[in-house]
């Protein structure tokens, strides 16, 4: 199967939401990182939830994210 490859040939991330993710992870890492509306949920244990939610921050910040489908 041939690869596609994207039409635009732009970054889809940008830095700033990379450096968002990298703080979530450590921040997971460490145990600090919490889920649900202000982190008043339980602990994030999964590294998908963990990589959500700093896309989600990244967002918030005006970061350079593609829109949830």
């Amino acid at each position: 199967m041939p690869q596609r490859k994207r039409s635009s040939g732009g970054r889809k991330y940008g830095k700033a939401a990379g450096k968002t993710v990298k703080s979530a992870m450590h921040r997971k890492k460490k145990g600090t990182l919490r889920s649900g509306k202000g982190g008043k949920g339980g602990k994030v244990k999964s590294r998908k939830q963990a990589i959500a939610i700093g896309l989600s921050e990244a967002r918030k910040k005006g970061a350079k994210v593609p829109k949830k489908k």
